[in-house]
């Protein structure tokens, strides 16, 4: 059988590992998040002051609509707030709440165990080749959608 026959079932089985296993633990500590709620909340604390929708639905590879939906639950929620930039009134300025930041603080030690226990058993060699992989598969196929 050729070694490449039905990866793509691997990796949407190791995603779907990943992401149950966040949910569930989220569950246990009643933190009331989804996956893309997280990441996008965590994108936005760490892009600070200077944090756009635009710019966090292209770092998160979303859509806009999408990304729109995902920010308007965290804003209903009242862990984001949503503004225009002064010297750019097209573009939506994202600002971190109080809540938003305290549910970070929460929710860190759990992220960290869980990419610790993610990489159990595996070097940071290996790791590395991982994420190797995991790029030129990417651009493989990013250049293969732009075949005619």
């Amino acid at each position: 059988m050729d070694r490449t026959e039905g990866f793509g079932v691997y990796i949407d089985r190791t995603l779907k590992k990943v992401q149950s296993t966040f949910l569930q633990v989220f569950a246990e500590n009643n933190i009331d998040l989804t996956i893309e709620q997280w990441v996008i909340l965590q994108r936005v604390h760490l892009e600070g002051k200077d944090a756009s929708q635009a710019d966090i639905a292209k770092s998160n590879f979303r859509n806009r609509a999408t990304t729109s939906r995902v920010i308007s639950g965290l804003c209903k929620k009242g862990l984001l707030r949503k503004s225009r930039f002064r010297d750019d009134q097209k573009r939506y300025k994202l600002v971190i709440t109080d809540e938003g930041s305290a549910l970070i603080t929460q929710v860190m030690p759990f992220i960290k165990d869980l990419r610790k226990v993610s990489t159990l058993g595996i070097t940071e060699e290996e790791f590395e080749i991982f994420y190797k992989v995991l790029d030129q598969l990417w651009e493989n196929f990013d250049q293969y959608e732009g075949r005619s």
